[in-house]
């Protein structure tokens, strides 16, 4: 059996669900290639999986990270014509290439296309159905205008493969309710299956037992800050957090990794605070910690959730799935959410002993933990994966 996956590349949420589902396949005898570009690109190569690079789409943003989505719109869009157009081209080179039994997109509508015109099944995976811009009143008008070409059209390219699966949890802790907005006609092919993880916790050793082994206080609160989004998104927050966490008391110690798939994995030391260019052992430090610091990304939240831990969540701004994502997590009782133009080190300092000692949030979040964790995403994407390559589709029920 042959499988394409042609995740976005923008950021790493979008490969690192893929890269799971893609290794289990491959340990069961599949033969595995990667389209995508840009982070997703290099965190692949990093995974050691074959991949080709797609042309490249993006958001433009502005120095401290916030989406500018009029210069997106004019530079040009993730759906301009041109783009769009030279993306489904490349997707069919690579597939008439490769010849896949079943083509696996994650949150591209082209390899969707590509795969509709050659005849080839396929299996589209997303959090969001549609691109929601911010309601702020100098985007009104673009804000009706993209809701009405998603639904239309990118809703519909979305569901026209043989099924849409959303690796979020089932009702009522479903973190992508605000960008899950799915037309009754599109409903059918949709499946929430759970969420998609390569570790979980109880594959893993105790959170004692890992503290020793990564070298960690165990009588001292642990902050785990993994920094992901892509690169431009990601570097003044980096900034502003790392000077932030450099005049923390000695009363935490912070592990924070700056999501650079290539960079070196050694760890550099300052005071409490151990930042890694990339860390291979995410969740390891995930099962140690007390604490998660991060942006509002929902693979992120999903797996803090999973881990049964509290998070910090700091939304980039103007970034609406994000504002989302964080607001539901609030809701569900294990997040705060602070504003990036609020973020200060009085204010999370503030928000840090807030969650620490206040045992609501940690019993909630083992509360939910519990809940959750009875669906297995990975398990569901690979048989319904198979099923689709072999010509069918397993009716799997999240």
């Amino acid at each position: 059996m042959r499988v394409q996956f042609s995740p976005c590349g923008v950021g790493l949420g979008h490969v690192g669900r893929c890269i799971p589902i893609a290794r289990r396949l491959e340990k069961d005898g599949a033969q595995v290639l990667f389209t995508t570009y840009k982070e997703g690109l290099r965190y692949v190569q990093q995974e050691g999986f074959p991949v080709v690079e797609a042309p490249p789409i993006g958001f433009v943003v502005k120095p401290d990270g916030t989406v500018d989505f009029r210069q997106t719109t004019v530079n040009p869009g993730p759906f301009a014509s041109f783009t769009f157009l030279k993306q489904v081209d490349a997707e069919i080179k690579f597939m008439k290439a490769f010849k896949p039994d079943v083509v696996v997109s994650d949150s591209r509508a082209s390899p969707l296309v590509a795969a509709k015109l050659l005849g080839i099944p396929e299996i589209c995976i997303l959090n969001q159905f549609q691109v929601i811009i911010p309601r702020q009143r100098r985007f009104l008008r673009l804000a009706r205008l993209a809701d009405a070409f998603t639904l239309t059209v990118i809703g519909k390219i979305w569901t026209t493969g043989t099924q849409t699966l959303i690796p979020d949890f089932p009702p009522p802790y479903t973190l992508s309710t605000g960008n899950l907005r799915i037309p009754k006609a599109y409903r059918k092919r949709v499946k929430l299956i759970g969420p998609v993880l390569s570790v979980r916790p109880d594959d893993l050793p105790s959170r004692n037992e890992i503290r020793k082994k990564l070298g960690l206080a165990g009588d001292k609160p642990l902050i785990f800050a993994p920094i992901s989004g892509p690169v431009k998104e990601r570097a003044y927050f980096t900034g502003v957090l790392r000077q932030i966490f450099k005049e923390f008391p000695d009363d935490y110690q912070i592990v924070m990794s700056l999501g650079y798939p290539n960079a070196s994995a050694e760890p550099v030391k300052d005071g409490n605070v151990t930042v890694y260019g990339w860390i291979r052992n995410r969740f390891e430090h995930l099962k140690a910690c007390d604490l998660v610091i991060a942006r509002a990304g929902h693979g992120t939240i999903v797996q803090s959730i999973c881990y049964g831990k509290p998070i910090i969540l700091v939304p980039t701004p103007s970034h609406t799935e994000q504002l989302n994502n964080a607001k539901n997590a609030v809701e569900l009782g294990v997040a705060e959410m602070i504003e990036q133009d609020d973020l200060n080190r009085h204010l999370l300092l503030a928000a840090v002993r807030k969650i620490l000692e206040n045992s609501q949030f940690q019993e909630r979040a083992k509360q939910i933990q519990g809940d959750v964790m009875e669906s297995d995403g990975l398990e569901t994407a690979v048989q319904m994966i198979v099923e689709a390559a072999e010509g069918g589709i397993a009716d799997v029920s999240p």
